[in-house]
């Protein structure tokens, strides 16, 4: 998707990387015991070793290195067998140890790939550069006393994948979706939660622009901490277009990172860049490499789900299903799973119609989720099945699910006690169709005269003496037989 910025001395491209920060679903932190609950009273899930006790050395958790490499499995990454745990050196004040446990020269997973699912049915592949593992810090509270910051070491230590992708996104829609079907994925494989509002996905935004044609990368800002989809799109807008106004005023932006005011819009410089070596890495003396065996690798490989585009390509080739409505349908797994309940047995094209278009009308206008739908698949897919078995029609259909939804009634009972059935009894309709011909002789001679657009008035005239439930297709073919034609 082609994102050109119009500058007074020429066009320019964008070109972006995101490193994401992804909280592992662990019930204990990487070195600890401690507990990883979200909401837990300030400072009750700290260990010794998470408050940088004297003589505490850190034990790793197996569950997050088992995360770790299904997440890369799930990346289509390359999974490194020996992996090195290495001390990221800086002072602040929610960093006990004073240095973070994290990955640098061997990561724990390498070079992968995400497809990235575009607005116009098309796919992109977006590059992952590596996949690393390291424990997050504490967090500063500075809005609880005027003169006072506050530490809560709750998250001191829990487990992240810091997940970087290549400079391979190039606008900030691709940089949406990019987000969206990684948070898919993971929850897919059920390695992170994906909440960004919560803080367990993060997003730190480089962002370079070049006049088009230019192959060499420019000088980079890093836009931290950005905790939200919409937030990361409108960061690169700004953050593009003030890099653009810079080169042409005759300066040049300066590797540094900034913030993003989401009530302004804007990007704030707030230090400059560090370099790896500012940060003095180094093997961590309390911990050997991480070695993996083969077997391991593929015991984890064995349990994977099937993922968001493995889904999408069975729902196109099995079930017949647009590359846009699988796209939708597949990314989020709750979405996907209601869908194959409604489609289960049934017009899987009919089914993802009814959910992509009414369902998701409804859940859009009430602000709710697909697991808090007024409407079960189970309903839904008898609705459908009740409408492809001409029970119903398709417009009387539309007066069910309305029901079903202000009551969540199944669709039988509800049109039982409405009396809704559609009328198939030929005898019946045809006794509407001659009374309908009788009633407007004018309009059959027109029909008849060669006036074929004619024949959808009286389909209507007929659909409203049956209050909608007759049968449309015997309707037309009694109707053509009267009519002559």
């Amino acid at each position: 998707m082609t994102y050109i910025i119009e500058g007074q001395t020429g066009d320019w491209e964008i070109v972006v990387g995101l490193e994401v920060h992804a909280q592992v679903i662990s019930n204990a932190k990487l070195f600890s015991g401690a507990a990883t609950a979200f909401g837990a009273a300030p400072n009750s899930q700290v260990s010794l070793v998470d408050s940088a006790m004297p003589g505490m050395l850190p034990v790793i958790n197996r569950q997050s290195v088992i995360q770790a490499v299904r997440t890369g499995l799930g990346l289509q990454a390359q999974i490194n067998l020996t992996s090195v745990f290495e001390r990221k050196n800086y002072f602040y004040a929610d960093l006990p140890q004073g240095y973070q446990i994290s990955q640098y020269l061997h990561p724990i997973v390498g070079e992968g790939t995400i497809v990235l699912d575009l607005d116009d049915g098309k796919t992109r592949d977006v590059g992952i550069e590596r996949l690393h593992l390291e424990q997050d810090a504490g967090k500063s509270l500075h809005d609880q006393d005027p003169s006072r910051t506050f530490v809560d070491l709750n998250r001191s230590g829990v487990t992240l994948m810091e997940i970087v992708s290549k400079p391979d996104i190039r606008s900030p829609e691709e940089a949406g979706a990019y987000l969206r079907k990684l948070r898919s994925i993971l929850r897919y494989l059920g390695t992170c939660d994906g909440n960004m509002e919560e803080g367990s996905m993060r997003c730190d935004v480089n962002v370079s622009v070049r006049p088009v044609g230019e192959t060499g990368l420019r000088t980079r800002t890093e836009i931290k901490n950005v905790n939200s989809v919409r937030f990361v799109m409108a960061a690169i807008e700004y953050e593009a277009a003030r890099q653009v106004e810079l080169y042409e005023d005759g300066g040049a932006p300066v590797q540094e990172t900034r913030l993003f005011n989401a009530a302004s819009g804007e990007t704030k410089s707030m230090r400059s860049k560090e370099h790896a070596h500012d940060y003095r890495y180094f093997p961590d003396p309390d911990l050997l490499p991480l070695v993996l065996s083969e077997d391991f690798v593929s015991e984890i490989k064995a349990t994977l789900p099937e993922l968001p585009d493995q889904k999408k390509q069975r729902f196109i080739e099995q079930w017949g299903l647009t590359p846009y409505d699988a796209s939708v349908l597949v990314a989020e797994k709750e979405t996907a799973d209601y869908y194959e309940k409604v489609a289960q047995g049934r017009d899987p094209k009919l089914a993802a119609n009814w959910v992509v278009t009414n369902l998701f009308g409804v859940l859009n206008k009430q602000g709710l989720d697909i697991s808090e739908s007024p409407v079960s698949a189970e309903n839904l897919g008898a609705l459908v099945g009740l409408i492809a078995d001409n029970t119903i029609s398709g417009r009387i259909a539309k007066d069910v699910f309305e029901a079903m939804v202000e009551t969540g009634q199944p669709p039988a009972a509800i049109i039982e006690e409405k009396g809704l059935k559609q009328v198939s009894d030929s005898g019946a309709i045809e006794a509407m169709v001659d009374e309908v011909i009788a009633a407007n002789p004018e309009q059959a001679e027109q029909y008849r005269g060669g006036n074929q657009k004619v024949a959808g008035w009286f389909v209507g005239q007929i659909m409203k003496l049956s209050k909608g439930q007759a049968n449309p297709g015997m309707v037309n073919q009694i109707l053509k037989s009267k009519l002559g034609g």
